[in-house]
């Protein structure tokens, strides 16, 4: 099968995230590292990884409507609830990939004063980490993880990482808004490496100019239209906050808007975080294509589900462009490659 533009030929220390950010390529046929994907979701994290020449060898996500977008895009059933997946089933790997869901520590730090990760969904990545001991891993969560139960949380996530396992671990908040990306969603990425002498720094934003009118569609079905009933409850909800002196409600946009705030897996429901102006209409909601240009994804990639599970989908991946950032540096850093 001939490829339109092979990655691995290029050296990725020539090339800015913004320049490989729109090379829409399968991976390589030799691949220059291989990587597990967990709590996979629609592989929002893999995508970057696979176009930089990565070899995925195993993934987990328990959704099944995630798992079948998963499978209609990367050709593969993800393997289900990683609780019930030994890590001696796992194939050797390079890199570990994890969108992992926050649960609270309370319980745990009560019993072990914040030293046990037992009984939280961390606990699968740190057991996989133990037993495999991979060169690297990248992980992501919401901003709150750092803030969470007044900070015990990530010391928790940080003491296991650093002291336990034994990685050099870098952490930091990117927002999507300054990696091309006209959204703005603050995320904190985690990186560790097992050698302490690799040198790792997080991309810098590209501070490019965004604008929504961008990733819209010059034609939507008046089905993402709000209907006059629920364009009235929406403006009487912001209208009752905004008497209360608070800010909650919908939030307008247009094609001139430099970026949307941040789309969540609820959007489905009303859309109130992100609605688009129209002349002469009610506002609507994005469809499912728009949210997926939104978080980064390729016309290409298939929407199979419903649009309520698209929207879910979406609201809960990540800002690609913005993951492939980090992951070039990652690389780099691995590779020994200057900045």
């Amino acid at each position: 099968m001939q490829k339109a533009q092979n990655i691995c030929n290029y050296n990725i220390a020539t090339k800015s995230a913004e320049q490989l950010s729109w090379f829409h390529v399968s991976p390589c046929y030799d691949s220059e590292f291989t990587f597990i994907d967990l709590f996979a979701g629609i592989g929002g994290i893999r995508l970057p990884f696979d176009k930089l020449g990565g070899e995925c060898v195993f993934s987990s996500e328990i959704d099944k409507f995630a798992s079948q977008t998963y499978q209609a895009n990367f050709g593969e059933l993800p393997h289900g609830d990683i609780t019930k997946i030994s890590a001696e089933s796992i194939p050797k790997f390079d890199v570990l990939l994890a969108g992992f869901p926050c649960q609270a520590f309370s319980v745990a730090g009560k019993r072990k004063g914040f030293s046990d990760t037992r009984g939280t969904l961390f606990f699968e990545i740190e057991r996989i980490l133990e037993f495999h001991k991979p060169k690297c891993f990248l992980l992501e969560n919401v901003k709150g993880l750092l803030g969470h139960d007044r900070g015990k949380t990530f010391e928790v996530i940080l003491d296991s990482l650093e002291n336990k396992l034994g990685y050099s671990v870098h952490y930091k908040v990117l927002n999507a808004k300054n990696f091309g990306m006209p959204q703005n969603r603050e995320r904190v990425i985690i990186v560790g490496f097992s050698d302490h002498n690799i040198r790792f720094k997080f991309p810098e934003a590209t501070n490019l100019k965004t604008r929504l009118g961008d990733i819209l569609a010059d034609s939507v079905d008046d089905k993402y239209t709000l209907s006059n009933q629920l364009w009235l409850n929406q403006q009487a909800r912001k209208e009752k906050h905004r008497a209360k002196g608070n800010g909650f409600g919908y939030s307008l946009f247009n094609e001139n808007s430099e970026y949307t705030s941040t789309i969540s897996a609820r959007y489905y429901k009303d859309g109130s975080e992100i609605l688009i102006e129209q002349s002469g209409k009610n506002p609507r909601r994005l469809t499912p294509r728009e949210a997926a240009r939104l978080q980064g994804f390729p016309d290409s990639f298939k929407l199979v589900v419903s649009d309520v599970q698209a929207y879910k989908q979406f609201g809960n991946s990540v800002p690609t462009k913005m993951i492939e950032a980090v992951a070039i540096n990652v690389l780099k850093s691995l590779r020994g490659e200057d900045y």
